[in-house]
């Protein structure tokens, strides 16, 4: 089964359209990586994934659920790494983490196997406030596996991470993760490196879609000018 079917979706902000006739199918455990300058609309369609957004035309399926009618089914199936790491700055990690598994179920272990899988254990009782933002976004990456979802939405996942945390988190939201990724980046070498499928997004809509084989760094980089 593919975990990603779209057919001519469309999203819209008041008159103006933030996605418009995109069509894709992403087999299960691939990655897809989405290029594009800042308002292509690559973070609606992470939203829209995520079921944060509804679509307002076309067809969406994830993982086998319809959007918007089962939306419900597909929220704990989910990993959502954006921009904001959708944690409390007044919580510890581990405080942090213990609330994000009470929501779904997840034994506390788990945190435990999390904070040290991202290097984090001796500095688990420190506010978030007092944290690095590389550190925090250690914190959101665990966040975003602690329920052990088969899909991850990643907004610039590795934002703010050193070299030695991007090995660290690897395992965790990378290829050898073996869940099925949709990957927003700006850098099309690494990124390039890491995808099966490539959606370039100009305005909305889809300016490039092809195996990532078939593209290079060039054609991505079109995509800005």
């Amino acid at each position: 089964m593919a975990a990603l079917v779209l057919e001519r979706l469309a999203r819209r902000y008041g008159e103006r359209e933030a996605l418009s006739d995109i069509s894709l199918t992403l087999e299960s455990g691939r990655t897809l990586v989405v290029f594009g300058p800042n308002g292509a609309g690559k973070t609606t369609l992470l939203r829209v994934l995520a079921t944060l957004l509804r679509p307002h035309a076309g067809e969406v399926h994830v993982l086998g659920a319809a959007l918007p009618q089962q939306a419900w089914s597909l929220r704990g199936q989910v990993g959502l790494l954006g921009h904001e790491p959708m944690l409390y700055r007044e919580l510890t990690a581990r405080e942090n983490l213990r609330y994000h598994a009470a929501l779904h179920g997840v034994a506390a272990e788990r945190v435990e196997l999390l904070l040290d899988a991202v290097g984090l254990h001796g500095r688990a009782r420190e506010p978030l406030r007092t944290l690095s933002r590389g550190m925090v976004q250690r914190v959101a990456v665990a966040r975003s596996v602690l329920h052990d979802p088969p899909l991850l939405l990643l907004d610039e996942p590795y934002a703010n991470l050193d070299p030695a945390a991007v090995e660290l988190v690897e395992p965790l939201i990378g290829p050898s993760s073996g869940r099925t990724r949709v990957v927003c980046s700006h850098d099309a070498h690494a990124a390039l490196a890491e995808a099966d499928v490539v959606l370039g997004l100009r305005g909305g809509r889809a300016a490039l879609l092809r195996p990532a084989a078939d593209v290079g760094a060039d054609e991505v980089t079109e995509l800005y000018r």
